[in-house]
């Protein structure tokens, strides 16, 4: 057994109680302070303080969850519960975490270096309102120096003990006692460096954080370490196994899962391919962990080598999923949208599933959905919903329109009202009237401009506003309904839509035959106009109405052409629409044909795929396509990365792949005890397939399998 795997086998030991870091800050909270900031900033120092750090005996690179895992004195439970109820906090929906950290500066500058620039920002604001604030960031820091020293300390006190190595344990004391000195040195110390802030993330309850490009931060010390000897490519992939293992230590401990984001390739700061030999041992080590763990994230550029993608496609063909494909040309064409500079817009990565975000530079991402195809019901039944009794848009009755343009129109405007309705909702939960009380001192550290400013994150401090993303739902469904009705209704004139609302209002029961023409309509996925015209339109439309509305601070709100799994939710909550779909069936998935459909081969599907200008969708889109594990093996994986390259080139942004047979997937929904480690691709990320909710289970079953890529 390698140290990976003997790793996996130690993070899986059973561990009582649950996460204590509401006990660390309520300890800091209950220093004196003359704010409420000031006590956050107190809190923070506490938490990284005082927990007795863990560290494994397979570590190579020390920092984990299990520091902070524990039972309560049911009597401090109590009362720092209600400590941190009076105090409340930000959450995803308020910019509390989905964020991309400046891990490049902090590799270059160090720790010595971030507080020396903390405080010489302190001494500028002397006396100014920005001064407390400061003051705050240099508390929380102080109390992450000296997380860093207590995991020194703890690998020193281990030598001796049972079941340690000397060696590794020196190795991580040495390598922690010197970014506590000097910026890294090493490609092992920038790794512990950067490590050590996640984890000082996950100690604050943050979630989705990212490790973005670490292949490009990293690089220069990777480089000089194997140019000067000191270092093999198989022991960084070693040292990277042993990071990437650990973010499946909180499924180990709670059956939880963190969705930690990692982008590799695509463009340098200058807009050069960027591709590099730690590219690839990243790459390997998620391959070799093999766990959900890292949502890696490959930026494709046309020039990338064949050899490398036929790395990634072997690891995506394990069944792992990952890396995720996008498309680096599509992103940087609709992130220069919104006038970024150049150098930033080509250092984006993603958070969460695949969300674009300009690294380092921008407040934590927040989305929500948009369920597109409900505005259809609503517009058949005068604002209403018959199926699950809530209320639209009115946008009068179907009976005047004539015309397939009428019916547009009138779908249309339901969207505009839509769209102003979710945009309302979101300003509702979004905009935080006391801000002041609600400062996040650590985490604005890593946002440039935060320290030079000495403003918080999400109060001016970070060098760009802002975003949200709107996951619009159901492109597929939406498209397929509105070509049955041109067909149906208005071409083929073979029923009204007064009649076609009334059989769906019933869900076709007693109208076999209208269903049967509505199912044999054309449908996006096969390269027909008919239905692909309107997934064009649907990306277009929805683009410009979201992009007449800011967010709070005056930032962009992009489209996400993305659904996660709420395609099923949204579709439990949706009555029968005109393609034929029943009631209470999930909606189309992300931005996938509706599984199923896409019945003419995966070079049609990509036809129809690229139609659509996703340079409109600053946050990213969800492609999921499905293959037989057989197109992973010779010749077959050849022919499929000429289909991706081809989508890529016609303009696709994404495509993430399931490799794993729907025989499989079947005896897997049977006999879950032989499957326990599987993992399959969700949507914008990887699971454990036998954890997944049964729903989800056969919503992935579904997808339409392509069994050649030619």
């Amino acid at each position: 057994m390698n140290r990976t795997q003997a790793l996996k086998r130690e993070l899986e030991l059973p561990c009582e109680g649950s996460k204590l870091t509401f006990i660390y800050l309520a300890r800091g909270l209950a220093e004196p302070a003359e704010t409420t900031a000031r006590r956050r900033a107190n809190g923070c120092r506490a938490l990284f303080g005082l927990p007795e750090p863990f560290i494994y005996k397979n570590d190579l690179i020390c920092g984990c969850l299990r520091s902070i895992w524990g039972v309560a004195d049911p009597e401090e439970a109590e009362k720092a519960g209600k400590a941190l109820e009076k105090l409340g906090g930000r959450n995803f929906g308020t910019n509390a975490d989905h964020f991309a950290p400046d891990y490049r500066t902090l590799v270059e500058k160090g720790v010595p270096g971030m507080l020396a620039d903390i405080k010489a920002s302190l001494e500028a604001h002397r006396g100014t309102e920005e001064e407390a604030f400061a003051r705050d960031m240099l508390i929380a820091f102080e109390g992450f120096s000296r997380m860093i020293e207590n995991y020194a300390a703890k690998a020193e006190s281990l030598m001796g003990e049972e079941g340690y190595d000397r060696d590794r344990l020196g190795f991580i004391a040495s390598n922690c006692r010197e970014i506590l000195l000097h910026a890294p040195e090493t490609f092992a110390q920038g790794l512990q460096l950067v490590w050590l802030t996640h984890m000082a993330f996950l100690y604050e309850n943050r979630y989705a954080m990212a490790l973005g490009r670490i292949d490009q931060y990293l690089f220069g010390l990777f480089d000089a370490d194997i140019r000067a000897g000191r270092l093999t490519e198989d022991r960084a992939q070693e040292l990277l196994e042993n990071v990437f293992m650990k973010i499946y230590e909180i499924h180990a401990l709670c059956g939880g899962d963190d969705v930690v984001n990692i982008a590799i390739g695509g463009r340098d700061r200058q807009g050069r391919e960027s591709v590099n030999p730690l590219s690839l041992c990243v790459v390997r080590a998620v391959g070799a962990c093999n766990v959900p763990g890292p949502n890696l994230s490959l930026r494709y550029t046309p020039g990338m080598s064949d050899g490398f993608i036929d790395e990634c496609l072997q690891v995506i063909g394990t069944g792992l999923g990952y890396p995720a494909l996008m498309n680096d040309d599509v992103n940087i064409a609709a992130l220069s949208r919104y006038g970024y500079d150049m150098e930033d817009v080509y250092d984006y990565c993603m958070v969460g599933c695949i969300e674009n975000f300009i690294t380092g530079c921008q407040p934590p991402w927040s989305d929500n959905r948009f369920d597109t195809p409900k505005y259809l019901e609503y517009l058949f039944n005068e604002g209403g919903d018959p199926f699950a009794g809530t209320r639209g848009p009115d946008t009068g009755s179907i009976d005047g329109i004539r015309t397939m343009e009428d019916f547009m129109e009138r779908f249309e405007e339901q969207l505009r009202q839509a769209v102003k309705q979710y945009v309302d909702r979101f300003y509702g939960y979004n905009v935080i009237k006391d801000p002041e009380n609600y400062t996040q001192p650590f985490l604005s550290c890593f946002c440039k401009n935060c320290i030079q400013r000495a403003k918080d994150i999400n109060m001016g401090g970070a060098k760009y506003p802002s975003v949200h993303g709107a996951g619009l739902m159901g492109v597929a469904t939406v498209a397929d309904s509105l070509a049955a009705v041109e067909k149906v209704v208005f071409e083929d004139k073979y029923t009204d839509l007064a009649t076609l609302r009334d059989a769906m209002n019933k869900n076709f029961e007693g109208c076999e035959e209208l269903r049967g023409r509505l199912l044999a309509a054309p449908k996006y996925g096969n390269n027909d106009d008919m239905a692909d015209k309107y997934a064009v339109w649907f990306v277009r439309f929805l683009g410009g109405e979201f992009a007449k509305y800011k967010t709070y601070d005056g930032g962009g709100i992009y489209i996400a052409m993305a659904s996660n799994i709420s395609n099923i939710g949204s579709g439990a909550g949706t009555g029968a629409t005109p393609d034929g779909r029943l009631a209470g069936t999930p909606l189309s998935d992300a931005s996938s044909p509706t599984y199923g459909r896409d019945v003419n081969g995966p070079t049609s599907a990509v036809l129809s795929l690229t139609k659509p200008d996703y340079t409109v969708c600053a946050c990213g889109s969800v492609v999921n396509q499905k293959f037989s594990p057989d197109m992973f093996r010779g010749i077959n994986r050849k022919k499929l990365q000429s289909l991706i390259r081809a989508y890529f080139a016609r303009g696709g942004q994404e495509m993430q792949i399931n490799a794993t047979s729907p025989e499989v997937l079947r005896d897997a929904m049977k006999h879950p005890e032989n499957y326990q480690s599987m993992v399959v691709r969700v949507s914008g990320f990887s699971a454990f397939y036998v954890t997944l909710a049964p729903e989800v289970q056969r919503d992935i079953l579904a997808r339409t399998q392509h069994e050649a890529a030619v």
